[in-house]
């Protein structure tokens, strides 16, 4: 099942995206060598992963890992893996006090519902194409696209994703293409479509052409 992937899996098809990416277009002829270390990898566990970006909404990434590992603290059986009951038997005044906003703690509590619920389909997602699944997701309190496409970028590591709400993707495009000129999303979507069926592996380029280090969610 698609959820099931193990913390530090990266994707069977990279290579082969590389040297498909590397033969269409210029750019990416020029960006994959640069990295030649680099690859995508899956955290391994799709609640904690959700969880984990609804906790570092509108914070910066050392103050989101500072909440987070607070409220980690906070579980009966602190692990690297998250598990929904938990969340929902948790004190909301505890929870605050490790740092969440009373909202991100809804959107905790509702994003845990829905996965004991079973109202999103985690043993499915494999079989599922991409929108079902942002489709599923967005449904969830406190995650909008953005989030869900993150998700299945670098939890389920489907290959053609194009996150065209990300200022990061929009920024490397207008750099590496435009010549730091402002882009639309129309220009960046023509971009991209020249990626497919690899758009997830050249996004992921275009993040480190604009910071060295791997983009990691």
């Amino acid at each position: 099942m698609a959820a099931a992937k193990s913390p530090g899996a990266t994707p069977d098809y990279w290579d082969d995206a590389c040297k498909h990416l590397a033969r269409r277009d210029r750019v990416m002829r020029k960006l994959i060598p640069r990295f030649p270390e680099g690859r995508l990898q899956s955290r391994g566990d799709a609640f904690t992963t959700l969880a984990r970006s609804i906790v570092g909404q509108q914070i910066s990434v050392k103050a989101a890992q500072s909440v987070w590992d607070r409220f980690a603290a906070l579980m009966p059986e602190p692990s690297t893996r998250l598990r929904p009951a938990a969340v929902l038997a948790l004190d909301a005044t505890a929870a605050r006090a490790a740092g969440l906003s009373a909202r991100k703690v809804e959107y905790l509590l509702d994003l845990a519902r829905h996965f004991e619920a079973g109202t999103v389909h985690v043993r499915q997602w494999q079989q599922m194409d991409d929108e079902a699944i942002v489709e599923e997701l967005v449904a969830i309190r406190g995650i909008g696209r953005w989030t869900a496409e993150m998700f299945l970028i670098f939890h389920l590591m489907r290959p053609n994703v194009l996150p065209l709400d990300d200022l990061g993707l929009l920024k490397g495009i207008s750099l590496n293409y435009f010549s730091g000129e402002p882009v639309s999303r129309a220009e960046a979507r023509e971009v991209g479509d020249a990626w497919a069926p690899f758009r997830s592996v050249a996004t992921w380029y275009i993040w480190r052409s604009l910071d060295p280090l791997p983009v990691d969610y």
